[in-house]
């Protein structure tokens, strides 16, 4: 699984741990099975833990916390998310300066 699908899992959680799994699916734009899948693989990380609202009728809905271990996970992926995007960024610098000067021979 994507670990990019993971960290924007991770945000919403802790930002809104009452978001249900289609709300964070919308959210994120990925389907409602991936948005399960990845919460059960963090779940099994430790990363993130599920329980049912006490006071909720509706016993399918779920509150999602961030484990400690979670929180650092999250601050990892963060790193690791940020070092390509900005290696990404240094190569489209590199190959806009480059057509830009390719176009001005003409």
């Amino acid at each position: 699984m994507s670990t990019e699908t993971h960290l924007k899992i991770l945000k919403h959680i802790q930002s809104n741990p009452e978001a249900s799994q289609r709300q964070l699916a919308q959210e994120i734009g990925v389907s409602v099975g991936k948005v399960n899948y990845c919460i059960k693989a963090l779940i099994d990380k430790g990363f993130v833990k599920a329980g049912n609202f006490k006071r909720n009728t509706d016993k399918l809905s779920y509150l999602y916390l961030l484990t400690p271990q979670g929180i650092e996970e999250k601050s990892k992926l963060t790193a690791s998310f940020l070092q390509r995007k900005l290696i990404e960024y240094e190569q489209l610098t590199l190959e806009i300066e480059q057509l830009r000067r390719d176009s001005s021979r003409f």
